[in-house]
């Protein structure tokens, strides 16, 4: 275990502005080379500590706002207010030293090296410990459904497989994710699943505890639910399917349901409203937006240009209204998880790079089945050869199982439809050219296909 400094901040008067020099140089090095860093390419030109809190001696919870140089790819300033569990000890146990992010050379910790504490399994315990007893920690404050009895002396450990947040897993009975990119206000991933389990929605684990922050503002920092032990996501069952030659097509149609029962559990639980023509004109504004700042960052996209374009004419065009109602808004088959036989729902999120109220606000359901289509057609291409048959299957499959729990059929609305693939193909492109250049040619078959007007179209995912 690490030997700690015992001294509290109380005693020491450790605040951020006394903080920020032990800090500083440590974290510049540190922040851009995790998985959860927004900032990929953009160097760290500025760093301010916006709240210090001790969880316990020698562990510090900090938010320190990332300022870097340029705009992020969405188009919002570059910066960004991050969580982080920072521990400090003279010397480390060889356990925690893949966590170090050094030594500190200046201020109240200087001679301590700093770690990143969620990798320490004494400060992840002591972190359930606070969310089985509600109640505060400096600006923390930590909650919880009495209802539920957690239990004591869970083992922790960090999934590895992390992307825009840390999850910890409590002896596989609870997982704690840990939101890294911190914005104000509740995140959804509380909001959302707290209500659709009073709707009594059986596809969303249930929020136990959280803890979240009041300075410098309010805003939601964690939360626990069940683990769903020995579950399976549905992107390594999809491949495990193309792997063994056998259809989805089952798996698909029940995902389709489960989709639909938590549609029909969000638009009990927050308000629906009707999109016209006058909410559809700012909607494919900005898709058009979106598409011309792809083709600039893209060049590959610009032939299927005015094609794609056609898409957010057609939905532009539609003159009745449509229902808007809380979505997922990041769905996809990573987002939902397979345990004995029946699908669940996680990561009501939404994409962490767009602002909170962005993510909150009431869109089509339509949005989230594009988003489960695309994932198909991503499974397909995953395996040589690509199965184009394969994910047309799933797609008409998924859209059935939609239809007979909804009592209406996405594919019904072939605009609405088109429109939001299209949108969704574009980010795809946008990403994976960034990030993953090998998977360019997945969405650019998609944007061949979508560019392509329904007449002129072939029966192709």
């Amino acid at each position: 275990m690490p030997k700690t400094q015992t001294a509290t901040l109380s005693q020491d008067g450790i605040g951020p502005a006394s903080l920020l020099p032990s800090l500083s140089g440590l974290l510049r090095e540190w922040l851009p080379r995790q998985r959860w860093f927004a900032g990929k390419g953009r160097p760290v030109t500025d760093l301010t500590l916006l709240s210090v809190s001790e969880l316990h001696p020698g562990c510090l919870h900090v938010l320190v706002r990332a300022d870097c140089t340029g705009r992020s790819p969405t188009g919002v300033p570059g910066y960004d207010c991050y969580q982080l569990l920072l521990g400090t000890g003279e010397f480390l146990s060889p356990r925690v030293s893949p966590a170090v992010l050094g030594r500190a050379s200046e201020g109240p910790l200087a001679g301590l090296l700093v770690y990143d504490a969620l990798q320490d399994p004494r400060s992840a315990s002591l972190l359930l410990e606070r969310l089985r007893t509600p109640g505060s920690a400096g600006a923390l404050r930590f909650e919880r459904d009495r209802r539920v009895t957690i239990p004591t002396g869970l083992a922790p450990r960090l999934l590895e497989a992390e992307q825009s947040n840390s999850s910890l897993v409590y002896g596989d009975a609870y997982i704690l994710k840990v939101f890294r990119r911190v914005r104000p206000g509740i995140n959804p991933d509380l909001e959302v699943p707290w209500a659709l389990v009073r709707q009594g929605c059986t596809c969303v684990p249930a929020p136990v505890a959280w803890f979240r922050t009041s300075s410098p503002w309010d805003a939601t920092l964690g939360v626990l639910q069940p683990f769903l032990h020995g579950a399976a996501d549905g992107w390594t069952q999809a491949l495990a399917a193309l792997a063994a030659g056998r259809e989805f097509t089952e798996e698909a149609y029940e995902l389709g349901r489960a989709t639909a029962e938590v549609h029909l559990a969000l638009a009990a639980a927050f308000p629906v409203d009707p999109q016209g023509p006058p909410d559809t004109g700012p909607l494919t504004a900005g898709m058009v937006e979106r598409l011309r700042d792809a083709t600039h960052s893209v060049p590959e996209l610009l032939p299927y240009a005015h094609g794609l374009r056609s898409a957010f004419t057609e939905l532009a065009a539609l003159d009745r209204p449509r229902p808007a109602q809380r979505i997922h808004g990041d769905l996809h088959l990573g987002q939902v998880l397979r345990a004995e036989r029946r699908w669940h729902v996680i990561d009501f999120e939404g994409e962490p790079a767009r602002p909170l109220p962005e993510r909150r606000r009431p869109q089509s359901p339509v949005r989230d089945v594009a988003g489960m289509l695309r994932s198909f057609d991503y499974a397909a291409h995953a395996r040589r050869p690509w199965q184009p048959e394969w994910a047309l299957r799933c797609r008409e499959a998924y859209c059935a199982g939609y239809a007979a729990e909804a009592g209406w059929d996405p594919r019904a609305e072939p605009a609405l439809l088109r429109a939001y693939e299209t949108d969704r193909a574009v980010y795809e492109v946008v990403y994976e050219a960034r990030h993953r250049p090998d998977w360019l040619p997945v969405p650019m078959a998609a944007i061949a296909r979508l560019a392509r007007r329904p007449r002129d179209r072939r029966p192709t995912p």
